[in-house]
């Protein structure tokens, strides 16, 4: 027999995002007394498909997240008060219907998502199951790999093309994820010391990687090579390089040219000449994963990167697929990249996140699960990485609430799927 329990209640307000921008949080009233509550980043992430609020940060932006809530709080709740918070897609469906369609922009998107997030916890609570095990049930048997940004392009990126994070990603041979966290937070914290040696100043960004204004992108590489290698780590061995790049402004798809930087607009780079440059990192650096390489309208320069470089390395779609299911069988059809990048804000709801993760999967990409731009606290999308086996998770520094908050939550669901840390770690 079906088991129901009736939402009686949905109430949406506004919170700070990490920034301290206007952000939505949602909660689900389920039964008598079983509340779910869940917020969802509320920044833009500058994507043609994923247009920002006008007047992003200011005004503007506050009277979308204000709409957004009012919206919330009169035709979604009439829509969803009354159905039983166990049936994640009519919630879903009814969201959908309430907000006229899928939401075209940050705030819309952030609200519908974080009550159909918000349904989902209270169904988990009422089962006394975590976000997690509710989601995936009996196939939620592993933690993600922590693909871990640990400092941000300084003026690198005026000479070279793009390259604006760099990251490293743990083997997971042999150890837990508490193992893989320890050893991405102590280079972490190594770094600070290597780039303070080689007489750069280091800030936080947003995301709580060190930004620097280094030269270029190999000597950024080898000082975080040095850095691990002062805590006893081998790059290639224990850990390995993650780059994310970016099609600088000025770049022409059409002709296949991209403008390195900003201070260097005379000089382009071709599609081939932009792949060469990858294939040279590749062979000197041990670089298992490189985050948009070319420009999202590239397909033949993905599809000819993908198979020149594609055995050797992960090629993560982000911009190149904006969490579209459509987009992302199409770069299957075409051969293009071999990862795909989900950030869960970008869809409006939890139902879309399922649809788009399962398309990835079954079209043989591999998954990570990223955090957003304007994040909060909430620790959801690595319940969504455990519950779905994603492979990996961008969730950020080891540094602020907002950040640390996913990787506590999986060391959580850790001690649960992998028992007791053991002494190889």
């Amino acid at each position: 027999m079906e088991r129901q329990l009736l939402i009686r209640d949905v109430y949406a307000r506004e919170i700070l995002d990490s920034r301290g921008n206007p952000a939505i949080e949602a909660e689900v009233l389920a039964g008598e007394d079983v509340v779910g509550r869940a917020s969802v980043p509320s920044g833009a992430s500058g994507r043609q498909n994923n247009a920002s609020e006008p007047g992003e940060g200011g005004r503007g932006r506050e009277c979308g997240i204000r709409q957004a809530v009012e919206n919330i709080n009169s035709r979604a709740a009439e829509e969803i008060i009354g159905r039983n918070v166990f049936c994640q897609a009519e919630i879903d469906r009814a969201l959908l219907r309430a907000a006229g369609g899928p939401g075209e922009r940050d705030p819309e998107n952030s609200a519908l998502l974080s009550v159909s997030i918000a349904a989902a916890r209270a169904a988990g609570k009422a089962l006394r199951l975590p976000l997690y095990r509710y989601l995936g049930g009996v196939r939620a048997v592993n933690l993600p790999v922590p693909v871990m940004n640990i400092m941000n392009a300084g003026s690198c990126r005026d000479s070279q093309p793009g390259i604006r994070e760099f990251m490293i990603v743990p083997a997971r041979e042999g150890r837990s994820f508490c193992g893989q966290l320890r050893m991405c937070t102590e280079v972490c914290h190594s770094l600070q010391h290597v780039l303070k040696d080689r007489g750069y100043f280091a800030a936080a960004g947003e995301d709580g990687a060190l930004s620097a204004a280094v030269r270029d992108v190999r000597e950024a590489l080898r000082m975080i090579r040095d850095a691990a290698e002062r805590r006893g780590y081998r790059m290639g061995k224990d850990l390995w390089f993650a780059l994310g790049a970016s099609a600088p402004e000025g770049d022409d798809p059409d002709r296949q040219a991209y403008a390195p930087g900003v201070e260097k607009q005379s000089q382009v780079w071709t599609t081939e000449e932009r792949i060469r440059y990858y294939e040279e990192l590749i062979s000197e650096f041990p670089v298992c994963s490189i985050e948009d390489p070319l420009d999202r309208e590239d397909w033949d320069g993905w599809r000819i990167l993908t198979e020149r470089a594609g055995n050797r390395v992960q090629l993560v779609g982000d911009a190149l697929f904006a969490a579209d299911a459509e987009r992302i069988k199409k770069g299957r059809s075409l051969g293009a990249a071999n990862a795909v990048l989900v950030r869960a804000n970008r869809i409006s709801t939890l139902s879309g996140v399922f649809q788009v993760i399962r398309t990835a999967q079954e079209a043989g990409y591999r998954t990570v699960i990223s955090r957003s731009p304007g994040e909060t606290e909430d620790p959801f999308i690595a319940d969504i990485a455990a519950a779905f086996n994603a492979g990996q998770i961008k969730a950020g520094a080891p540094c602020r609430s907002e950040q640390t908050s996913k990787y506590n939550r999986l060391l959580r669901i850790g001690e649960k799927m992998e028992g007791p840390e053991t002494e190889r770690d």
